[in-house]
């Protein structure tokens, strides 16, 4: 017995030391080669415009590669999320207290903009040309759906079609429908969630590999908007984006960051900072569906259950747009303004309403924001949709803001979510945040997922874990 035992010792001591060495982040220069490339892309932009334009494919394939990810890690997420909740009460208390979450935040978010675009007034003393009205018109996208049609969109053709057309909310109703057809299989269930665990993980180290050529991306992204837009389209529009950019401000560190702090009583910028790759990732491809897949590897990691980050994220990325809601109440005033016909307080709400309504229907649009705008003041006020040629050259300047908007946002109400429906270990977020369980970059998932199903605390022990 003592030999055992020693032996045992000697291979523990052998061993244990060993661990901690091999994980070594080397994540760390890509994203200083990001930082890199996106200083090259604006130096290329304003030296060589032309050619920057022409760089373009180098982004957008880029955010394409991303959002080919996203459907099969929001499946994955939400069956293993759902499958190992014993009430399915729950779920849907999750999905109904974000929804009125999201619809509060927007309101708040329309509110802001309409006092600082009342405040400013930007768009006085501009004039309008044919080509400008022109321009406006062709940024009607036929893609924005009335209501009802919005809703019967969400049904896709058939179950494999949800991953195949890219909308994100056809693929959460197959995976809502799937988790609870497990949950109620039980232990039936349990081989086809082990079989959805490792698709996880593989979709997941495939997304690792994929973010190697975001230096790529960024250079060209960032390049094509710099030699599209130059330096005389700003000038004339300089006062709508920086108010733009400080309502936008406000909004995050103000409104997000008191309810952040009130709540959880997490400090917002040590929560940014533990986000700082994903921020700078929709900076250099003004897309924050390009950091969608990680916020829902990071969400979880930092110790929010399955379920609530695989509602929440999803959801909040076609219904929790605050940067969009800003963008429009302030875009339309500007407009308004501009064309000589300044609305009313009594106008600009009706208008907003209609706006916030319309913003749901234009849910996976590409350029929603511009998108959204023209289509709802098409179907509203149809004599501003020409003025919105205005602010075609800054709009991809103006995406920039909204995308960082959009995506705090959606994070700041994961944590928000899981705190009030008990859903997230506070240890844990505390942990995470002071740098002692690190990220791990190469596969995005933890350790100790290797398990179908990772152990989440529940208040009453209600949720019955299933067992692999």
């Amino acid at each position: 017995m003592p030999t055992t035992s020693s032996r045992r010792a000697a291979v523990a001591s052998t061993t244990a030391p060993a661990a901690p060495a091999v994980k070594r982040d080397r994540t760390h220069y890509l994203y200083i080669a990001v930082i890199g490339a996106v200083i090259l892309g604006i130096a290329v932009g304003l030296i060589a415009p032309d050619f920057a334009v022409e760089l373009k494919p180098l982004g957008t394939g880029f955010v394409n590669l991303i959002k080919m990810m996203i459907s099969p890690i929001i499946f994955c997420t939400i069956v293993l999320g759902i499958g190992s909740v014993r009430k399915a009460t729950k779920v849907g208390a999750v999905g109904g207290l974000a929804l009125g979450y999201f619809l509060a935040m927007s309101l708040v978010a329309l509110t802001i903009g309409l006092v600082v675009g009342n405040i400013l007034h930007p768009g006085e003393g501009l004039a309008l040309t044919d080509a400008i009205k022109q321009t406006g018109h062709d940024q009607v996208s036929p893609e924005a759906l009335p209501p009802v049609d919005f809703v019967l969109s969400i049904i896709p053709t058939t179950f494999v079609s949800a991953f195949t057309q890219g909308q994100v909310l056809q693929t959460l109703l197959v995976a809502l429908l799937a988790g609870f057809a497990l949950q109620a299989m039980g232990s039936a269930g349990q081989p086809v969630l082990r079989g959805v665990e490792h698709i996880q993980r593989l979709v997941f180290r495939i997304l690792g590999m994929v973010m190697w050529a975001a230096p790529i991306g960024a250079f060209g992204a960032i390049a094509a908007v710099t030699g599209s837009a130059g330096l005389d389209a700003l000038k004339s529009l300089a006062v709508l984006m920086l108010g733009f950019y400080v309502t936008c401000f406000l909004f995050v560190f103000i409104v997000l960051g008191t309810l952040l702090r009130v709540v959880t009583g997490l400090n917002i910028l040590t929560f940014f900072k533990y986000l700082g790759r994903e921020f700078l990732l929709i900076l250099s491809t003004s897309s924050s569906e390009s950091a969608l897949p990680r916020l829902i590897a990071k969400m979880e990691h930092l110790g929010v259950s399955k379920p609530v980050v695989g509602i929440t994220v999803p959801t909040g990325y076609s219904f929790n747009l605050d940067g969009t809601m800003i963008y429009m109440t302030m875009a339309s005033l500007y407009i308004a303004d501009a064309m000589g016909t300044p609305m009313s307080v009594g106008e600009q709400i009706p208008l907003l309403l209609f706006l916030l309504l319309a913003s749901k229907g234009a849910a996976g649009v590409s350029g929603a924001g511009l998108a959204t705008l023209a289509g709802g003041l098409q179907s509203h006020k149809p004599a501003l949709v020409d003025g919105v040629g205005l602010i075609v050259g800054i709009d991809r300047f103006m995406s920039e803001a909204r995308a960082l908007t959009n995506f705090a946002g959606n994070a700041v109400a994961t944590v928000l979510i899981g705190t009030w429906t008990k859903e997230i270990d506070k240890d844990r977020v505390n942990r995470v945040l002071a740098g002692e369980l690190p990220f791990d970059e190469k596969t995005l998932l933890d350790d100790h997922d290797e398990d179908v199903v990772a152990e989440v605390p529940e208040q009453g022990g209600e949720k019955e874990l299933a067992k692999a």
